[in-house]
Order: structure tokens, then C-alpha cells, then sequence
């Protein structure tokens, strides 16, 4: 097995620092399977889909050579190689690849699904029913697994990816943990946390980002709360378990060079 860190979208926002849409891309022997899939084809093609709020906020560079079905396609591979799809959730900067994968089985938690499907008033803006409209094989997960590092319950996809909740962000947002070939795990924590800084104790995420997580957050209380059980993680097994965010660009270059 082998694990491909892949950056699928760089964006700009004007109030922080530019981030990145960090994926991995796990080569299997029964197919590949991403973690997240950043901007897709379709995204890069017709920008106008995912709003202009979006646009002028978030500012996405939307480079086609930045999706993932080009990235796995440099590497070789076809998109149809791709059986597995595994979402820390359903934000628009998480899942516009979907559609470049269309047999792939989407692994997600039933809340993050229903949240996406039935979205509240304030949920609506962060999930776009054009990156969905091809009709993902969903694979809904909502049943407790075996114990992880501290965490209560997970859903595995085999012995070597879990998902582990991780609700706050969104209704069901979760991380993804891959195991390494040379042993220890991977944890892609999403949205958990936005910056490197976020992971030490006590945290130092700049004041703006702080605020813009807060903004975010369906349950800012829940999210607290898990990030704190991620800086617990950090600081009794970081030599078992490397945690990283979907958009800190610091952590994708250290996992990327490595």
C-alpha cells in the first residue's frame, strides 16, 4: 500500500493565509481510495456554480492540474481505479470531485449525508446539490466500531481506514485515519482545526481564523471539545499518530516532501 499526499485546491482568502484542500490518495491492491477530493473538473470549468459569496470569500484558484482525477491521472492511473471515496464531510471544498469518479463508493457518515440532503437554513450554503447531481453510491457508516487511541467509537473501511468522529464543523464531520505501510497512522482531521498552531498545547491559531471556525461551526462546543481530544492525541501518541488538517499548507508541504 502506498500513500499519496495530494493538494486538490489552493485558495486565497483575503482575511488569512492561503490553504490548501490536502487529500490522500491510497494505493491499494483491490483500488485506489481517496480521502476528500477538493475541486473538481466540473468546479474549475463553470466557477459560477459554487456562488459568488464563496468566490469573493474564499477565492479558489480552480486550477484543473489541482483536481484530483488529473493528479491520478499523472500518476498513471484511470479514474475508474478509484473504487473508494472516504469524505471528512460534504463542504463544497471538500467533495466537487465526486463527480469525476462516478463509480467510486463514497464512504460518509449518515448525519453529514442527511445534513447535505436535508440541510437547515444555515446549513444550505455549504452544500451544493451540483456536485451531487450525478448520483454518488453512497456507503452511509453510523455504526460504533472497535476503540482508537482514546476514541470511543469508529467505522472501519477494512483493518487500515477508520472513520473517526470527529462532529462540530458539521452535523457529521469526521477524520479519516489511513494506516502506514512502515506502521503508525495517518489522520486526516478535515475541518477539525484549520492551523498547525491549533495542535499544541495551549493552542495559537491566529485570531482570525479562530473566528472564522466559530462562524463556521454548526457546534462550535462540540468542536472545541474534539479539538481538544485531537491536542490529547498530539501530545501522548504523536510518535503512533500523524494528525494533519485538510488546509494548513505547512503541514501538506512536511507530508508531501516526506
Amino acid at each position: 500500500m502506498t500513500i499519496r499526499h495530494l493538494n486538490c485546491a489552493t485558495m486565497r482568502p483575503l482575511a488569512t493565509a492561503p490553504m490548501v484542500a490536502h487529500c490522500l490518495l491510497v494505493e491499494r491492491p483491490e483500488g485506489l481510495l481517496l480521502v476528500d477530493t477538493g475541486f473538481g473538473a466540473a468546479d474549475c470549468a463553470d466557477p459560477k456554480r459554487l456562488g459568488r459569496p464563496f468566490r469573493s470569500v474564499v477565492r479558489p484558484v480552480l486550477d484543473p492540474a489541482e483536481t484530483a482525477v488529473a493528479q491520478v491521472r499523472a500518476l498513471g492511473h484511470e479514474p475508474a481505479d478509484v473504487t473508494d471515496i472516504a469524505l471528512t464531510h460534504l463542504d463544497l471544498d471538500h467533495v466537487g470531485g465526486l463527480a469525476d469518479f462516478p463509480h467510486a463508493r463514497v464512504h460518509v457518515f449518515t448525519d453529514e449525508l442527511e445534513a447535505a440532503l436535508h440541510p437547515t437554513a444555515r446549513e444550505k450554503a455549504r452544500y451544493l446539490e451540483v456536485q451531487r447531481a450525478h448520483g454518488p453510491q453512497w456507503v452511509r457508516h453510523d455504526v460504533p466500531g472497535d476503540a482508537w487511541f482514546g476514541f470511543e467509537t469508529v467505522t472501519a473501511l477494512g483493518d487500515d481506514v477508520l472513520l473517526v468522529p470527529l462532529q462540530g464543523h458539521t452535523r457529521g464531520h469526521c477524520g479519516v485515519a489511513v494506516r502506514r505501510p512502515e506502521g503508525g497512522w495517518l489522520l486526516h482531521a478535515g475541518d477539525s482545526y484549520f492551523h498547525a498552531g491549533e495542535k499544541q498545547t495551549p493552542p495559537t491559531p491566529p485570531v482570525t481564523l479562530r473566528t472564522f471556525q466559530v462562524a463556521m461551526a454548526v457546534d462550535n462546543k462540540q468542536r472545541v471539545a474534539n479539538q481538544e481530544r485531537l491536542r490529547e492525541l498530539q501530545r501522548g501518541h504523536a510518535d503512533e499518530v500523524t494528525i494533519f488538517s485538510a488546509h494548513d499548507p505547512s503541514e501538506y508541504a512536511a507530508l508531501a516532501g516526506s
